[in-house]
């Protein structure tokens, strides 16, 4: 939500085809461009490739669990679907994946509201489900201890579901510390690849925020309910990661559960064809273009980008046979970029951060990362164990990038001033290079971007609480949140229509 009001329209602004395009505009000389590359590769390689293999392993298990097929096999099936995937992103680049994603996340969420729903009634309906969740939280609470329930937003003390210390983590860590690809702090990755693609701030902006609606209140609840029908349904899962799946395959209707499957398939494609189409981008614009071959014609770079998506999605592939849970994969991808947020925040509004700021924070969260896995053993249950390890890791990276920051020397005036007259950031972290350009109308909406920032969590939050109300049957809250939700997000649109789109734009 953070990015919908403080960095959508500073993305729009930049007017460029990558976010690791924005290096070289917001630094200068070689540590930009050592940067540059460095980032193309990190996440167009490394990360592009720990996360398609994760999505492969979770793919995986679908078609294990729902085909009863073997391991081999499931993977010869993905190898296939990778294929046809591949081949559609490379004819047809972000225009044709754009229109996909539209066609298969409208058979995916179809699909899911209608397992949600035969789930809940597998279990004998929603008063049924609310019920057997309690004893289920009784009797967890009597073999590990501490108490709560599976349905509480903010859990106790010492929860067997989640204890409090991860939920402080997620709530208060994650969202500004952690690149995650997504939700990176800031934008970034194929959020902002979609940002570039919008036709002016405006629809940036507006694009953004139904993205955050979308994603974060509309979406979530029919996969929770699901999830919740499995824990009831199936307690004692040696793999829980499969449970989600037994409950389409055990209690679909047969007619149905060919659709499922397609609308799995389409989840794994839209996921695929944006990872790979992130990737090559970033391999193709921020590598071979800006260091190999600088001036073939543009029918080369296509070519060039056309073999770097059929890379990466064998290289995916690849990585994938080496792991061996989801969840691991996932906390990998959060520990390797702990830390990094603070980082990609304050580039837009402090002029101090330089190239060797994101350098340090980078490599600093990888090694910790790398050596909390394989040299340092935390004790407690696999939650205390991620809050431990995420808040070292925040507070050692954080550490190592200030002082590196102030240990080296600012970016020259002039590509500070260079990036200033772009992009047009808040005046107040850019009070000397805001003196050398008079003539950019300096912008000072930062409280009432706070506000409209506060406002939208509201609304997601109490829209996401009020579905859910409604769902579990506690209908007069449901209602009362979902008031809250409509009158934050008409609060938003009224200050945007008060302070005008010249405004908001930087040009007045």
């Amino acid at each position: 939500m953070m990015t919908v009001f403080f960095f959508a329209r500073l993305w729009r602004r930049a007017e460029i085809i990558t976010d690791v395009e924005l290096i070289e505009l917001r630094y200068a000389g070689k540590p930009a461009a050592f940067l540059r590359g460095f980032r193309a590769l990190y996440f167009g390689v490394l990360m592009n490739c720990l996360i398609v293999g994760w999505v492969n392993l979770a793919m995986e298990k679908i078609l294990g669990t729902a085909l009863g097929v073997s391991r081999p096999q499931a993977i010869a099936i993905i190898f296939g679907i990778i294929a046809l995937t591949s081949f559609y992103t490379f004819i047809s680049g972000l225009w044709g994946v754009l229109w996909t994603d539209l066609i298969q996340f409208a058979l995916k969420m179809t699909m899911v509201i209608v397992l949600a729903y035969y789930g809940v009634q597998a279990v004998g309906g929603m008063q049924a489900l609310k019920a057997r969740l309690a004893l289920l939280d009784a009797s967890r609470a009597a073999a590990q201890g501490g108490a709560g329930s599976i349905l509480s937003f903010i859990p106790d003390l010492n929860s067997p579901w989640m204890p409090l210390a991860t939920f402080c983590v997620y709530i208060g860590v994650n969202w500004w510390a952690n690149w995650y690809p997504g939700a990176e702090p800031g934008g970034g990755g194929y959020v902002a690849q979609r940002i570039f693609c919008a036709k002016d701030e405006k629809n940036s902006l507006w694009a953004t925020l139904w993205f955050n609606i979308a994603h974060y209140a509309v979406r979530p609840w029919p996969w929770i309910l699901t999830a919740l029908a499995s824990v009831v349904l199936y307690p004692n899962l040696a793999d829980p990661e499969v449970g989600y799946i037994k409950v389409w395959v055990d209690y679909l209707p047969g007619a149905l559960r060919g659709l499922m499957l397609a609308a799995f398939a389409a989840a794994y494609m839209s996921t695929i064809a944006t990872q790979l189409n992130w990737g090559s981008s970033y391999l193709v614009n921020d590598f071979y273009r800006r260091f190999l071959v600088r001036r073939a014609p543009e029918r080369h770079y296509v070519m060039a980008s056309k073999i770097a998506t059929a890379f990466l999605a064998v290289l995916g592939a690849v990585v994938s046979l080496y792991m061996t849970s989801v969840a691991g994969a996932w906390n990998l991808l959060l520990g390797i970029g702990a830390g990094t947020g603070a980082v990609y925040l304050l580039r837009w509004y402090w002029w101090r951060i330089n190239a060797w700021s994101e350098v340090s924070a980078m490599s600093a969260a990888a090694l910790t990362t790398v050596v909390l896995r394989l040299g340092v053993r935390f004790t407690g249950s696999d939650g205390i164990v991620f809050a431990k390890s995420i808040s070292l890791t925040v507070l050692v990276t954080s550490a190592v990038w200030l002082v590196v920051t102030f240990l080296t020397a600012p970016e020259p005036d002039s590509k500070l001033l260079e990036f200033y007259r772009r992009v047009r950031p808040a005046a107040a972290g850019w009070k000397h290079v805001a003196e050398l350009a008079p003539e950019i109308v300096p912008t000072h909406d930062g409280w009432y971007n706070l506000i409209d920032w506060l406002l939208g969590c509201l609304m997601v939050y109490a829209a996401l609480f009020g579905i859910g109300k409604l769902l579990l049957g506690s209908t007069g809250v449901g209602l009362v949140l979902l008031a809250v939700s409509a009158a934050s997000g008409y609060a938003i649109y009224w200050d945007f229509s008060r302070r005008g789109w010249q405004t908001l734009s930087g040009r007045e």
